[in-house]
């Protein structure tokens, strides 16, 4: 066998190592095509899932951005591995810094992924009347970190998502329907009777009140001095406060106007000589 000089053997070696790694650079760029274009394919197919489930728009576009790059991180590792490059320091390195910065902004990761809940399983939307962590107030503002509620005073109140996706939540406005509850008391002597047709003539007639469900008045409890009633009607849930204060007012009038006492307080003394 014909013995190979130094300089042929170093440019056979040569020879090998760039075919070797050519192969590698090949497959490489090969796999950083395709990948990118199945990147493509896979953000257009969330973006029309994310549509079809009528998510909101700010929320769609975080996803579908949030998903087209970590797919493109995950292709640049493999692409990394695949030319031979040593990616396992990397790793550790991302995966340490990743642990450092959620330790460091646990509070707003939390928010982050209440905000990311709200919008898509959407408990409540915008303008929607609600009570959650002790505030009630309309829904002026869904943001990914906080949400903001317009409260009946006239005050702003920013509640943090996190708490407010893993707490309870009334929503007054989803089912299109509200009930206004009207505690009134009469004399012990009065017309139980009369009062309620009284009562429910005058609901009757409130335009905001809803013909079905019926208004209803019922005893409730039998009180120190009174006889307290209940009165109940269903409007709208923006007419709640309206028809609230209205079916107080109108109901103390046509108990009055039909001479049945609403009785209060009393004392007697006797003054002993």
């Amino acid at each position: 066998m014909e013995k190979l000089t130094n300089t042929e053997f170093f440019i056979s070696s040569f020879r090998d190592l760039i075919f070797k790694h050519s192969t590698k650079f090949i497959a490489a760029l090969l796999i950083l095509i395709i990948g990118f274009w199945i990147i493509k394919k896979m953000s257009v197919a969330v973006k029309k899932i994310l549509e079809k489930r009528n998510v909101d728009d700010s929320l769609s576009h975080f996803l579908v951005a949030l998903t087209r790059i970590s797919l493109k991180v995950l292709l640049i590792f493999t692409v990394l591995t695949q030319a031979g490059v040593n990616t396992t320091s990397f790793i550790a390195a991302l995966g340490a810094a990743g642990l450092a910065i959620g330790l460091a902004l646990q509070g707003s990761l939390s928010n982050f992924a209440g905000g990311v809940l709200i919008l898509f399983f959407k408990p409540f939307k915008i303008d929607d009347f609600i009570e959650a962590q002790g505030q009630k107030g309309n829904v002026k503002e869904i943001q990914i970190f906080t949400t903001k509620l317009l409260t009946p005073e006239g005050r702003l109140a920013i509640i943090p998502n996190g708490i407010l996706a893993n707490g309870n939540v009334i929503n007054f406005t989803a089912e299109g329907i509200a009930r206004v509850d009207v505690n009134i008391g009469i004399a012990y002597n009065a017309d139980i009777k009369k009062a309620r047709e009284v009562l429910l003539e005058a609901m009757k007639n409130h335009p905001d009140v809803m013909k079905d469900p019926e208004p209803f008045v019922g005893v409730s409890s039998l009180g120190e001095s009174a006889v307290n009633l209940v009165v109940r009607s269903w409007t709208h849930p923006d007419d709640y406060w309206k028809v609230f204060y209205d079916i107080t007012e109108q109901g103390k009038t046509a108990l009055d106007q039909s001479k049945i006492m609403i009785p209060f307080p009393q004392r007697e003394v006797k003054i002993i000589s």
